[in-house]
């Protein structure tokens, strides 16, 4: 059965690792109101935040995910709840990876996520969220989560505005990882 928002709220474990290791806060009962929109939709649902101050929602009609940050990007980062939830187990960088997209490059991302792996090496709580949620949720392994996420992405044909009317801009930024750099960082 498809993961829902009431699937993954009524599990309060579930929903402690998908907010401290994943910095996903699920919402129980959402009832700020929405300042965004959809062209040609009606219904709009938040689903969550992000500590970054993103929202992610669902719209009526479609089982996408959407990803509103809060700097002015937006746009669909899976097609649906079970691949969201499977990508960012896969990819807890994710939103780093559509940073150093170097303007929605599959390659650059690839390189990105080789570099920002590094990062989750030797972290027993991130291995011990991933095995919870796979048990809990009945979750499979994402084939190839990056061009998963790349395709998400790059394919959307929504429109999303701000409260203003404006269209908020593409989830790719132009930035390219520095492999070298990086790796300092992470003592590789």
């Amino acid at each position: 059965m498809p993961l829902s928002p009431e699937t993954l709220t009524a599990n309060a474990e579930v929903l402690e690792r998908l907010s401290w290791t994943f910095e996903l806060r699920f919402a129980t009962d959402d009832k700020e109101p929405v300042w965004f929109s959809v062209d040609g939709v009606e219904g709009i649902r938040r689903i969550a935040r992000n500590g970054a101050g993103g929202v992610f929602a669902l719209v009526s009609g479609s089982p996408r995910v959407l990803y509103i940050s809060s700097e002015g990007a937006a746009g669909v980062v899976a097609a649906d709840l079970d691949e969201f939830i499977a990508l960012v187990m896969a990819c807890p960088y994710w939103h780093d990876l559509l940073k150093f997209s170097g303007s929605g490059s599959l390659a650059e991302m690839r390189r990105a996520a080789t570099v920002l792996e590094l990062g989750t090496v030797d972290d027993d709580e991130l291995e011990e969220a991933r095995a919870l949620l796979k048990s809990e949720l009945g979750l499979a392994e994402l084939a190839d989560p990056v061009g998963t996420l790349h395709r998400a992405v790059s394919t959307s044909d929504l429109i999303i505005r701000d409260q203003y009317g404006s269209p908020f801009v593409s989830l790719f930024n132009s930035f390219i990882i520095n492999e070298e750099r990086m790796r300092k960082l992470f003592g590789a």
